[in-house]
């Protein structure tokens, strides 16, 4: 019997029908769910407000993938960074477990805390400057309010993801990937500065020149060693206009032969690709293409199109404004709200593929994929350049050329033997990809293993290991990530 079990039994016996949340060090006794208000009332001042209600309780509980439900004891809105400073180092006195939750949009519990402390980083949110090359946020604002804020100014961020109601630091936490990746990387490699706090409740400055251990364990980091909250992100010039191109083929090797050219010749600014269902069963290929600009200065299409082989007269061209470009999902969001589907269980998948496997690894997928494996959700389908990737902790196939192949399920009905399915396919089909030298993107709904994670951080892992034990020694941080079960007591251990 290990330490962790046999102490959870004597627990389980001395408290009966309480749940064990920590350990008061002040007062040499365990917390329960029974006894947790009285410890609240030794809580230091805070400039926000901490939650106990079962209103709020309840909500934090849940994310945008609706299939793992943990419930908190508390959750702070904070309104400074001292506040956050202040919970951890509490958390820390007591033992409790601290998770950072920006637009709840996880898709698999990472945001969540069994009876602890969810930090709602969404009143954290304020832009506190804009200059000619950067910005500096706080870790709650999304990026819609940034760019609206930036583009005055004919600023914007380098890449953005596709739906931009997402907070800065949750898509940091992550990677932050998008159309523009070719060129710029994910949304961590356009960072030039951060402040953290840590599992210790200490408040750090770090960039490439200032604490870079922790700056590289931070970025894409899956928030295990601090929670972000400020960054200073890039800011590039912003065109006033995009030209999209909708091209369909028939054929995935011609598909992704000629995004890949494009990626390579950078012919466009932003480069996507979906499956598309057929009428008649099976699947089309949609290439997305953006072309960015401001008149006079106008789009060559014959330049632009030279040499792509999709399907004849199938092409769409359209112009719009550049933020309702990057802003084209609203509508989409907006319906999917108002006829209750985006609260529906959303069992996601989403893997970087070696572009030497793609076609016969997508291929096989597609031959035996229907619509009602993906509840109708889209299926997306395109390639990054690896070079442009440089934290250690995102981690992407080790080929020059990586393919991202997202299916982004909608469980419906909304049932748990769908979900269930569906999960279970999506372990499948990383196993695959895994077995082919592929890795998953850490923002979707795999069961994941004490080992699959060692195997995914593979020879970074002892970095991140020693980082944990740094920066939260107490284990306290994000714990719905699953990477540090117990206690990181040797490098063998997850």
């Amino acid at each position: 019997m290990n330490q962790n079990t046999s102490r959870r039994q004597v627990l389980q016996g001395l408290v009966a029908t309480a749940v064990v949340i920590g350990f008061d060090v002040v007062g040499r006794s365990w917390v329960t769910s029974a006894n947790a208000s009285s410890i609240f009332e030794s809580i230091p001042p805070l400039d926000g407000k901490l939650y106990t209600d079962s209103e709020t309780l309840a909500s934090a509980s849940v994310d945008f993938g609706n299939i793992i439900h943990r419930q908190p004891i508390a959750v702070l809105h904070p309104e400074s960074i001292e506040d956050i400073v202040q919970i951890i180092r509490f958390a820390r006195t007591h033992q409790i477990k601290v998770a950072a939750r920006g637009q709840g949009h996880s898709t698999y519990g990472q945001s969540q805390v069994e009876a602890g402390i969810v930090i709602n980083m969404s009143t954290l949110n304020k832009i506190h400057f804009v200059g000619t090359d950067r910005a500096v946020v706080d870790a709650g604002v999304l990026w819609s309010q940034l760019l609206q804020q930036t583009l005055v100014q004919g600023l914007t961020p380098p890449v953005l993801t596709d739906y931009i109601e997402l907070s800065i630091g949750g898509t940091l936490s992550v990677g932050g990937i998008g159309g523009a990746t070719h060129r710029y990387g994910v949304q961590v490699d356009n960072v030039l500065e951060l402040k953290v706090v840590t599992g210790t409740g200490q408040l750090k400055t770090c960039s490439p020149l200032e604490n870079s251990h922790l700056w590289e364990s931070v970025l894409a980091g899956l928030g295990q060693c601090g929670i972000i909250v400020q960054a200073t992100v890039k800011l590039i010039h912003a065109a006033t206009n995009v030209r999209v191109f909708e091209l369909y083929y028939d054929d995935l090797a011609t598909f992704t032969r000629d995004q890949r050219l494009l990626i390579n010749e950078q012919r466009f600014n932003y480069v996507e690709g979906q499956l598309i269902a057929k009428d008649t069963g099976g699947w089309r290929y949609l290439l997305e293409a953006a072309s960015f600009y401001s008149p006079p200065n106008i789009p060559n299409n014959s330049v632009l199109l030279e040499g792509l082989n999709y399907t004849p007269g199938t092409e769409k061209i359209e112009d719009k404004s550049y933020f309702d470009f990057l802003n084209r999902l609203a509508p989409t969001v907006a319906f999917l709200k108002s006829i209750g589907v985006w609260s529906y269980p959303h069992p996601w998948l989403d893997l970087f593929v070696p572009s030497s496997a793609v076609n016969s690894f997508v291929g096989e997928v597609a031959a035996n994929l229907t619509l009602a494996d993906t509840g109708q959700g889209p299926i997306l389908l395109y390639p990054v350049k690896t070079k442009r990737f440089h934290l250690p902790l995102f981690r992407v196939p080790t080929e020059e050329m990586v393919f991202l192949f997202s299916i982004l399920r909608t469980a419906a009905p909304p049932e748990d033997v769908v979900v269930t399915r569906m999960l279970s396919d999506n372990r499948k089909l990383f196993e695959q990809n895994r077995d082919l030298g592929g890795y998953k993107y850490s923002v979707d709904a795999i069961p994941f293993s004490k080992k699959d994670w060692q195997q995914h951080f593979g020879r970074v892992w002892g970095n991140l290991v020693s980082a944990k034990r740094r920066y939260d020694p107490d284990n306290l941080l994000t714990p719905g990530q699953g990477i540090f079960v117990k206690q990181v007591n040797d490098m063998n251990e997850v």
